[in-house]
Parts: C-alpha cells; structure tokens; sequence
C-alpha cells in the first residue's frame, strides 16, 4: 500500500503543478508578499495531499516563535517535505535552492515566478555571495529568507556539514535567524521514492541572539549555536 499511495501523490502533485504554474505566471505583476501567498497555495494542496494518499500528518510547535518582522529561517534538511511544508505555517518566503530546480517543466517555472534565491553550488564562494546579495534585497522586500545550512538533504538520524550562509545573511541585514529542526526524513527519505505514513513533528525555536554581553558573535558562533539547537532537539 505504501508504493501505491506514494504513487498517488506523486501524480496528484505533479497534476496539480500545471494549474498553479498558470497562476504562478498570473501573480507576477503583484506586490512580493502577496506572489508568495498566493503561489504557496500550491504547497497547501501537496501537504494536504500528502495527507489524504500518505497519511502523513504534521506536529508543529514554536509557532509563537516566528517574529512579524523579516527574519532569515534557517532549517535542516532531511527530505522534500520542508521545501514544500514551510510555505504553509511561515510568513512569505524567499527560499535558497539550487537553480537546476527552475528548469522543470511546469513545477520550475512556477517556482521562478515565486522568485527564490536560486543558486549554482558548484562554486561554493559565489554561491554564498549569491545567497548574501540575493537575501538582502529579498529581506528588503518584506519578505522572510529560508535557508537550509546543511546545503543537501542529510539522511534522518545523520548531521551535515553547517554552512555559514544563515549567520552571514542575518549579520548583514541586521535581522533575527530563527532555528527549525522536523524529523521529516524518518517517513519520506531522500533516499528512497516511497513515502511512509506518520506524523513529522517540527519545532520552531526562539531567534539565537547575534550578541552576548554586548559583544557580537562570529558567523561561525552563531552557526555553531544553530546546529547545537538542531541536533539538540533529538527528534
């Protein structure tokens, strides 16, 4: 059952992507904030979804955590899930990814008219300095930046290499850096196509503080500081 259900999924999903890319295309005139609400409305529909086909829930908890003011969102990553979930509980987004992602058909060009920060991490230099420059007028926008500092999807129970982008961003632009750890990867693995039912449980933490005793911490503090949050969530 769980092959033929992650199968529903996937064709309900991918179905769904040409409808939305129309809408994506209709949303570009409009104000930035409001592009990503009304192209999120497709991550609504796939998390829904994946509900119904998988039976794949979601325990959130921190929500109170999530400032009114843009902040950099800085998440682990373990599957597909959290590229798509987070649109639905945080404020309008402007997510790192890798530009391969915008050649999709349909799926690719609706997510370009949500203007992500899209990235070649082939040069990892440049690609830190896209993710500084492109975050910067995104956070000038309105508008929240999520990145995920492993880089790649990590396997559940496993902990990547923590990047210094999520400090670097939040020091430039003057803004909190809010911590997300989930478990997304014990049901829908990036190792794996099939997708097995559970409930995710993701935690919102409190913004780390850029400063301690009045004296400012390094980017690599602050990306230490992140990871020990993340990891110490045991989920």
């Amino acid at each position: 059952m769980i092959y033929l259900r992650s199968i529903a999924f996937y064709i309900g999903e991918g179905l769904a992507t040409i409808p939305f890319m129309f809408v994506s295309m209709a949303a570009l005139p409009l104000r930035p904030r409001l592009r990503s609400r009304l192209i999120a409305g497709w991550a609504h529909f796939a998390v829904w979804w994946l509900r119904i086909t998988c039976g794949v829930k979601l325990e959130l908890t921190g929500t109170e955590n999530i400032p009114q003011q843009p902040c950099v969102f800085a998440c682990n990553h373990q599957s597909t899930w959290e590229s798509i979930a987070t649109q639905t509980f945080l404020p309008p987004l402007a997510w790192v990814l890798k530009k391969e992602l915008l050649m999709i058909p349909f799926f690719g060009w609706g997510l370009w008219a949500s203007r992500p920060i899209a990235i070649d991490r082939r040069d990892q230099r440049s690609a830190r300095d896209q993710v500084i420059r492109q975050g910067l007028a995104k956070i000038a926008e309105g508008r929240h930046v999520l990145i995920f500092p492993e880089g790649t999807r990590t396997p559940y129970g496993k902990t990547g290499n923590y990047k210094r982008g999520a400090a670097v961003l939040a020091r430039e632009a003057g803004v909190d850096i809010v911590p997300i750890a989930h478990d997304a990867g014990r049901y829908w693995s990036n190792t794996s196509w099939w997708i097995k039912p559970g409930t995710i449980r993701c935690i919102i933490g409190p913004a780390i503080e850029r400063s301690a005793n009045g004296v400012s911490k390094s980017d690599r503090e602050l990306t230490d500081e992140l990871k020990h949050w993340i990891c110490s969530q045991n989920l």
